[in-house]
């Protein structure tokens, strides 16, 4: 994988620069209350611009995931010492339909869209957390835990309010940035309500163009940025 791949300057003179479509670039997860990457997949650039970095995640890719340190699913672990028993990570793939991610720049949250076999829309996905940094590379964030489904009708609901509570009791967030996220996630909502972008933009109706290749997770995947490894 390219550091980034295919790369234009918004315009002559100045350092900010997109992607272009098609790029393959890496989305990752730091771990919470920590410096290094535990979630970490390859995707490919759909659209970058001023006002919307949208990837796709493709079926059958390889990608990082963090696991308990015997190799038990996170998931599987009871919520009361998910957080707090020693973890590792591995790599694994992503099965499934692919995941359509779209986040618009200094917002803390990305949109997230799944589909049934088929294509058949299955819902949207409001993923609460830090906003993205952009590095050579790809884009850097840190979960928040808390998230919101919404499904075609327009109706929505609060996720994993119950793992977010035990990342609170567990120190994995204070009380402050728990007060930051809950905000966030009332705005989301606010634009949920509202029917605005990008759920109002037509994304279900998206597919990937059948040339992409699957991307490939570079050995050094969990490499630092330039401007954090000095």
């Amino acid at each position: 994988m390219a550091d980034g791949g295919a790369v234009r300057a918004v315009e002559a003179g100045t350092s900010t620069s997109f992607w272009e479509p098609g790029s393959q670039i890496l989305w990752r997860y730091r771990e919470n209350s920590g410096a290094h990457f535990h979630i970490v997949r390859p995707v490919t650039v759909v659209r970058d611009d001023e006002d919307l970095l949208a990837v796709w995640l493709a079926p059958g890719t390889e990608c990082v995931k963090p696991v308990l340190a015997d190799g038990t699913s996170v998931h599987a672990e009871p919520l009361e010492s998910r957080y707090t028993k020693p973890r590792t990570v591995q790599r694994d793939h992503w099965f499934g339909t692919g995941v359509l991610k779209l986040a618009r720049p200094g917002l803390p949250w990305s949109v997230w869209l799944f589909w049934e076999p088929g294509w058949q829309f299955k819902n949207w996905y409001v993923n609460l957390e830090q906003p993205l940094t952009r590095w050579a590379g790809g884009v850097d964030s840190e979960d928040h835990f808390l998230d919101i489904s919404v499904h075609p009708d327009r109706s929505w609901r609060w996720l994993d309010e119950d793992e977010f509570g035990q990342a609170q009791r567990d120190g994995l967030m204070s009380p402050e940035l728990a007060g930051q996220v809950r905000s966030a996630g009332r705005s989301a909502v606010e634009v949920i309500r509202a029917w605005g972008p990008p759920f109002s933009d037509g994304w279900p109706d998206w597919r990937p163009d059948p040339s992409w290749s699957v991307p490939i997770l570079p050995e050094d995947w969990d490499r630092m940025p330039a401007h954090l490894s000095s």
